[in-house]
């Protein structure tokens, strides 16, 4: 049955933290009656991990409400930000990301007609983009541009000039990829507030802003890339991912800040409801003996089932790791049964090369020290060694000059 436009405005912005100039979503559902044109942007770097459900299970819900999606696998960002994807990698990791993306929203059970993937440097190199970032950084301050991405961008002691034109970027791909809103984690507000403050000053239309809570990793933090403890990747094996979960931080009785719990929230019970419709459902089996599986439909009562420690670290993991061996699955058959797909992962990301210590003999000397070195400096500036002919202009002016091939005139 369609959707009113109104229930396409709620399914749009259920479960988001914060919506940045609402009304302008109003404007295009409602009065409009359009589709909205959404983009969701990735830098192509690391590996993705679990932690990608978490915008994909939004990314569904725009799709179910008739939204138009892009997808910016953005290669020079990745580049960009401290130079984290080697330049001669990144069109591979963005075929990766491509293919794990698409069999990752298969395994969610919503079409993707509407879906659509845009590399960033299809555009990005041309003139008028190179132009329009000009203009922009005449607007924008250093003080801002460094703000706007400071929980984005990797912070380090001497930043890269590459880190500031990071947002900048970010927020021009609004205007060049044609969309009413930008679609993140709260960790991008900042880069939002530049662009709708930014924007309009070099004759651009301000556009909405969906921003997703941030869900916490294995370890407590950030899920991260570049942390394999705090993640888990989308390929991993059943046993790598049961040994992750295992390792987890899980306080007893403690909700906040516990990862397991935010996932089981904003994806286990999301792509439950996804897959099989009505209330999502999470499911703890203890083990033989200690009593029946149970079934969880909405978080509220599995957190209060944890504070009372009637729900333990244990079983929590425990039902976990079944459900996220189950929802990988399909992902994982879908990377098995594509040459293409294993032949674009060992582009993108080669295994390390070992570099083999090679033992070099001692120099043991002689009985006449210095008489072995080839040449050796002095504190004094000369030099010492068996071919200290060829590079000393000896201690006469006119030697010296007759050596560098001087004309005295």
């Amino acid at each position: 049955m369609a959707l009113s436009p109104q229930e396409k405005l709620a399914l749009v912005t259920e479960n988001l933290a914060e919506v940045l100039k609402p009304d302008i979503l109003e404007d295009v559902i409602i009065k409009q009656d359009r589709p909205l044109v959404i983009y969701w942007g990735t830098a192509t770097t690391g590996r993705p991990h679990c932690g990608y459900f978490v915008p994909m299970v939004k990314v569904a819900s725009f799709l179910r409400a008739g939204c138009r999606v892009k997808i910016l696998l953005a290669d020079i960002h990745g580049f960009l930000d401290n130079l984290k994807a080697p330049i001669e990698l990144i069109k591979h990791r963005a075929d990766y990301y491509k293919h794990l993306i698409t069999a990752l929203m298969s395994c969610l059970g919503v079409p993707i007609d509407k879906l659509e993937f845009v590399l960033g440097s299809s555009y990005q190199l041309s003139s008028k983009y190179t132009m329009d970032l000009f203009k922009l950084t005449s607007v924008v301050t250093e003080h801002d541009a460094k703000k706007a991405g400071a929980e984005v961008v990797k912070q380090v002691a001497n930043p890269l000039l590459s880190g500031l034109i990071y947002p900048l970027m970010q927020a021009l791909d609004e205007e060049h990829l044609g969309v009413d809103a930008q679609f993140g984690g709260v960790d991008q507000r900042k880069i939002f507030a530049l662009a709708a403050e930014q924007l309009p000053k070099i004759g651009f239309k301000e556009r909405a802003h969906l921003m997703n809570p941030m869900v916490p990793g294995l370890a407590g933090g950030k899920m991260s890339s570049s942390d394999p403890d705090s993640k888990i990747d989308l390929l991993d094996e059943p046993k790598v991912v049961e040994k992750k979960l295992k390792k987890a931080y899980a306080v007893p009785k403690e909700v906040e800040g516990n990862g397991i719990i935010s996932f089981v929230e904003h994806v286990l019970l999301r792509t439950s409801e996804l897959q099989h419709g009505g209330k999502g459902q999470f499911v703890v089996t203890p083990r033989e003996g200690e009593g029946k599986p149970v079934i969880y439909t909405d978080i509220d009562t599995l957190k209060a089932d944890y504070q009372a420690d009637k729900l333990t670290p244990q079983l929590l993991k425990s039902g976990v790791s079944t459900a996220l061996v189950s929802l990988l699955a399909p992902i994982q058959a879908a990377f098995q049964s594509s040459k293409e797909w294993q032949e674009v992962e060992k582009l993108a990301y080669p295994p390390p090369v070992v570099i083999k210590k090679v033992k070099k003999a001692k120099d043991k000397g002689s009985k006449h020290p210095g008489t072995g070195k080839v040449l050796e400096t002095q504190p004094d500036g000369s030099v010492e060694g068996t071919k200290k002919d060829e590079v000393s202009l000896g201690k006469e002016v006119d030697t010296a000059m007759e050596k560098l091939n001087v004309d005295a005139k």
